[in-house]
């Protein structure tokens, strides 16, 4: 027999895609804004995430058999849940437009649930989201902590570990459950999900005693007591959201539209387009403060900001633009203020400084916890088109242990082929990724890069910080959400050469290896046409022009005469 809520679920779906509807969207609280205890309990939510891990499906009872048995009948279904999360670069910049949706269902279902499993009734800790404003709920508010504070029970067990990826994230954290089509997610996907909020305390593990107690039913036989700690936190630190909708999203820019095929976004994308070379101009003269006055720096920041991977060629990712920027101060100051103006023009980023305690100590390949059944997070699990900045100005001689040299190969392995080995125990598993990596050194980075752009600085401030400092004070609000719209919204174009152009340059490469056989090689070629792609792509052209190409080699000649000449002062290798 067909479950008689699904009618009324598809009945939500089909009104919250509606386009009409689009100003119900708004009004919906995000779970990523308001702190959960100042959300009412089986509401609809809205909340934005990444995808961390994918638990084991869990069958739950579609419909509770209440009064009539002879009308009513009972429908098992699959329902899985995600752990998800949302990181603090993507919080400070688009804070209100996060959003999860989740489905509720009926109390007797609930209870059904936790007879089914019975170790998300027992819990020892006991906490509140984050501090924002919001409509409080004084029975709510009774029974949780403070913002940022955990209660430790009687048992003293050790505090929750939320799992997520960056150190010192504090965004929230879920557990969604998704009814159908979940076959379509996969880890490292970021969604958009309405659905309905689920606090309730039955839903965590109280104390030991009930552990204890339910160590008789055979269904709890199954988990380890660590298994279910992980995955039945307490709801009022992990809230559970039951989705009604959710979608992948195309960006996490909020200042974009969601999908810009749509009619009224492609007005919005052609009203940007028109006035797009004033905002490149303000844009490369702001970037070039940023970078001391080096303006051919700065032309390579924008076209390393507005780079992705658009294909892959067997294992080849194609449209990937790593940049090594050397000759930077041996100062953090600068490189610090440096990645605090790219974590304002981007959706998500994050700063790694390399040093070598840093790499033996820190947890960069996500592993698998068999005795938890959970994927263990680490610093290269990030959403797709993140911007991460590895800092090596701070990195002295020492030695590397085991766990130094595996993390920076994996960072290496990121860089060059834009793959995670996730570590399995028995067997490794590569995730593909989509993350900009910017590398700011003294010398030429121990880390491979598609290209390395030597720092040349026309101005020397007395006062670094404050330089760096006034910088962003000084840029309105309205034009740098102009420069955040733009490097979204170039790495979305799509791009394509005609076959005259391409026989030109062809013609041209010919050329250029005649004239000098021994310095060009194919690899020339290949960086060239990507600095050509992103130059076009930041004039608004989705074509590769003679003028683009040609602009691009006069940049790739001015970017290796300049570490010639640097060579040729340090009389070693950069």
């Amino acid at each position: 027999m067909d479950n008689p809520n699904c009618s009324r679920n598809s009945l939500c779906r089909q009104v919250l895609r509606y386009t009409h509807f689009v100003t119900v969207w708004i009004r919906v609280p995000s779970l990523n804004d308001v702190p959960v205890h100042y959300l009412k309990p089986n509401s609809l939510v809205k909340f934005r995430c990444m995808i961390q891990d994918m638990f084991d499906p869990e069958l739950y009872m579609g419909v509770y058999e209440t009064v009539d048995s002879n009308t009513s009948a009972l429908c098992v279904v699959l329902n899985r849940r995600f752990h998800a999360y949302i990181s603090a670069s993507q919080a400070r910049v688009s804070p209100s437009t996060s959003y999860t949706p989740s489905r509720h269902k009926r109390s007797y279902e609930e209870d059904e649930d936790m007879d089914l499993h019975p170790s998300k009734q027992k819990e020892q800790h006991m906490g509140s989201g984050a501090d924002i404003h919001g409509c409080v709920e004084p029975k709510r508010l009774e029974t949780e902590a403070p913002a940022g504070h955990h209660l430790i029970s009687p048992n003293c067990s050790p505090p929750l570990d939320l799992n997520f990826p960056l150190p010192g994230e504090k965004g929230p954290a879920c557990l969604v459950k998704v009814y159908e089509s979940w076959e379509s997610f996969k880890v490292n996907d970021v969604l958009e999900v309405y659905g309905i909020l689920s606090v309730d305390p039955v839903l965590s593990i109280v104390n030991s005693e009930e552990r204890d107690s339910s160590a008789l039913d055979p269904m709890e036989c199954m988990d380890t007591v660590e298994e279910q700690r992980v995955h039945s936190p307490p709801a009022s630190l992990v809230p559970r959201i039951h989705v009604i909708l959710a979608q992948k999203l195309q960006h996490i820019n909020p200042l974009l539209p969601a999908c810009l095929k749509e009619e009224e976004s492609k007005t919005f994308v052609s009203n940007f387009m028109s006035e797009l070379s004033p905002v490149r101009a303000e844009l490369l003269g702001f970037l070039t403060h940023a970078l001391l006055g080096d303006s051919l720096a700065a032309e390579y920041l924008i076209l390393h900001l507005i780079s992705t991977v658009y294909a892959r060629r067997d294992v080849l990712p194609l449209g990937k633009f790593a940049v090594n920027l050397s000759g930077c101060p041996r100062n953090s100051i600068f490189t610090e203020h440096v990645y605090r103006i790219i974590q304002q023009l981007v959706p998500a980023s994050h700063r790694l400084q390399m040093t070598v305690e840093s790499m033996n100590q820190s947890r960069f390949i996500p592993h698998k916890d068999y005795a938890a059944n959970r994927l263990v997070s680490g610093v290269l699990q990030l959403a797709s088109n993140t911007s991460l900045v590895v800092d090596e100005t701070q990195l002295e001689q020492g030695q590397l242990d085991t766990t130094g040299v595996h993390n920076v190969t994996a960072l290496g392995n990121l860089i060059t082929w834009q793959k995670v080995d996730y570590d399995f125990n028995y067997h490794r598993m590569e995730f593909p990724c989509n993350i900009n990596v910017l590398i700011t050194s003294e010398g030429r980075s121990l880390l491979p890069s598609d290209c390395q752009v030597h720092l040349q600085p026309q101005i020397v401030p007395p006062n670094m910080e404050e330089y760096m400092s006034s910088l962003l004070t000084a840029v309105l609000p309205s034009v740098l959400n102009k420069f955040r719209i733009y490097l979204s919204l170039l790495r979305l174009l799509d791009y394509s050469i005609s076959d005259e152009v391409t026989k030109a340059v062809e013609e041209d490469f010919v050329e250029m290896r005649k004239n000098d056989p021994e310095s060009i090689t194919a690899d020339d070629l290949h960086k060239t046409l990507l600095v050509a792609r992103f130059l076009s792509l930041s004039a608004g052209q989705t074509t590769l022009s003679r003028e683009r190409w040609l602009r691009a080699k006069q940049l790739e000649a001015l970017r290796k005469a300049r570490l010639r000449q640097q060579q040729s002062v340090n009389g070693n290798e950069l």
